[in-house]
């Protein structure tokens, strides 16, 4: 199993982005996709989860700026994020678990699988 991560790059203060992540693999869903993010020199952080039956979860910094989404019938989950601020520059990365939402929330070591990270650059 495998979760493969698209998009990212370097876009400018004030802009949008979407990222996209592909559980391949697998036939069924994991009960909880998300998104972490680590700029340099800080620890992991939660931007946004989302179970197999839509219900969100944000990190308290993004709230009202990214939304995240899922596609069952491809295995996926993508993150919009607009209103890119700097502070947003960070690597993302796309994570997994079949563990509940709140549980996942609590600690990351309860994610099953994690992808490769993908550089999100928000530049001034």
């Amino acid at each position: 199993v495998q979760l493969q991560a698209s998009g990212g790059g370097l876009v400018q203060v004030g802009g949008s982005m979407r990222l996209s992540c592909t559980a391949t693999g697998i036939a069924r869903g994991f009960v909880v996709m998300s998104w972490y993010r680590q700029a340099p020199g800080k620890s992991r952080e939660l931007v946004a989860a989302i179970t197999r039956g839509g219900t969100p979860s944000y990190g308290s910094s993004v709230k009202g700026r990214f939304s995240i989404s899922r596609d069952g019938a491809n295995n996926a989950v993508h993150l919009k994020m607009n209103s890119l601020k700097p502070e947003d520059t960070a690597t993302y990365y796309c994570a997994a678990s079949d563990r509940s939402l709140s549980t996942v929330i609590r600690d990351q070591k309860h994610l099953e699988i994690w992808g490769r990270g993908t550089l999100v650059t928000v530049s001034s």
